[in-house]
């Protein structure tokens, strides 16, 4: 007699089973997609605060700081959270304390050791001041100044918009190194300088390096510094500073970093229309630049070692339709792809001070910016007073395929704000925030629609601090 084993008879039905699964087409994953989480107003304080940068320690991702101007200067704005942004610590910070007197210009990055820096420029706007904190933004230590020109010197060309010898600087860090770029007008100096120094551990900086210029660059500003995963810097820059444009967009790389090389000659990526003074609706006053901005991959993934590069442009020419474009190059930026336009409304209203941030985690790339594409003129969440183009939201967006196409925009902001309301001297300013860690990015923006009903000016009055988190799944 042929006496059947347990679960023989079942076992070919089960490979049956198996076969057809296996030739079933596999369940598609569903698209990326980003959710907003509530606005958060950071700053709640009298007065204007604008021109805002922000940070997240890679070491703890709840751990978030934030600077900003103060309105009159003589001052920063200074906040950091523990719990992923919902809420904040503020101060006032570089009013005479161990930091000094600050001018404006605030810029901040944590590093891989969860080092905190902060440069911004000193009340005579003559020093690029450097400053370090090692508990997450609660305390910083003056690191020093990094330039230091004489008021005296200075010829003060028209590219000067405070009338001072150095402008704008910003911080970066990667590759055990640490790196700030600003703008010098110093006659027969004037150009684009930086300076790094090397980072081993937590509160373990090393002497910042003398300031290497940037060949050619004595007719650039408004520009940015990234670190690439060999230690090799890249700084961008616009030139034609003075007028509402054409500017072209060039770059210089550091092929070594810290080490003996400095700063090749000037790479030309494009052009853009949009100039270091070119008036647009929502920001009459102040104007805007192109405000160009790098991205660069280190994430040990597919696509490490690609450098993203951000600016805004203008088509036609002072049609005040401006857009934000990105570009990338794989090759140290010797050659760059065709640009990819990051907004995706189909009106001509004006989108403007964008800013880009990459995880280092995944290798995605994330956008912000101000935008005006739902101000019509007639009423409604996007007007304020019934002028087309004057009012604006914030936007933001991401890629996940390297920089080729970009997710659908989502509104970040949940009102609308005005800058002639502010009556402020920089209206939104010449920049924004953002910062990208494990698949959430936090962009910092002026806003004073008092949306979140805590603005002590009350509604379309003075800016302050806006954050919100938002979620690439």
């Amino acid at each position: 007699m042929h006496v059947l084993k347990p679960w023989s008879g079942i076992v070919p039905f089960i490979l049956l089973i198996g076969l057809l699964a296996a030739v079933e087409p596999a369940a598609s994953a569903p698209p990326p997609r980003l959710s907003v989480s509530p606005n958060v107003n950071v700053s709640r304080m009298a007065g204007n605060q604008a021109e805002t940068t922000i940070a997240v320690n890679p070491t703890n991702p709840n751990n978030i700081a934030v600077a900003s101007n103060v309105q009159f200067g003589a001052k920063l704005f200074k906040a950091y959270s523990t719990d992923g942004g919902r809420s904040w610590t503020t101060d006032l910070i570089a009013d005479g304390d161990n930091l000094g007197v600050a001018c404006c210009d605030p810029s901040m990055a944590f590093d891989e050791f969860g080092n905190l820096f902060l440069t911004y420029l000193d009340s005579k706007a003559h020093l690029v001041m450097m400053a370090l904190s090692t508990d997450g933004g609660a305390n910083f230590s003056f690191l020093g100044s990094i330039r230091s020109l004489s008021k005296s010197a200075d010829e003060h060309p028209p590219g000067s918009k405070t009338k001072a010898p150095v402008d704008q600087p910003t911080v970066t860090t990667g590759a055990g190194t640490v790196w700030v770029d600003w703008k010098v007008f110093n006659g027969s100096h004037t150009s684009i300088e930086a300076s790094g120094a090397r980072v081993s551990g937590l509160g373990q900086v090393g002497a910042f390096s003398a300031p290497q210029r940037a060949p050619g660059s004595a007719e650039g500003n408004f520009g940015d510094v990234a670190i690439g995963p060999k230690g090799q810097v890249m700084v961008v820059y616009q030139d034609n500073i003075p007028t509402e444009g054409p500017s072209n967009i060039w770059v210089n790389v550091d092929p070594d970093g810290l080490g003996p090389q400095g700063f090749g000659s000037q790479i030309a990526v494009g052009t853009t229309n949009v100039g270091g003074f070119d008036f647009i609706p929502p920001q009459s006053r102040r104007s805007v630049d192109a405000e160009t901005g790098l991205a660069w991959d280190r994430s040990g993934g597919q696509r490490t070692g690609r450098v993203y590069l951000l600016y805004t442009d203008e088509l036609p020419d002072e049609s005040n339709d401006t857009d934000n474009f990105v570009r990338f190059s794989n090759d140290d930026g010797h050659s760059w792809s065709t640009p990819v336009r990051v907004n995706d409304d189909a009106g001509h209203n004006s989108q403007f001070n964008p800013r880009i941030a990459l995880d280092q985690t995944s290798g995605n790339v994330a956008v912000s910016w101000h935008d005006s594409r739902n101000d019509l003129g007639t009423g409604g969440p996007g007007d304020t007073n019934g002028v087309p183009n004057d009012d604006a939201q914030f936007f933001a967006t991401a890629s996940v395929d390297g920089g080729l196409s970009f997710l659908p925009n989502v509104q970040v902001s949940e009102g609308t704000s005005n800058a002639i309301a502010a009556a402020n001297g920089v209206q939104y300013g010449d920049y924004t925030g953002l910062t990208f860690h494990a698949g959430r990015f936090y962009p910092s923006w002026a806003d004073n629609s008092n949306s979140t009903g805590d603005n002590p000016d009350g509604a379309l009055s003075k800016f302050d601090v806006y954050t919100a988190r938002i979620s690439l799944s």
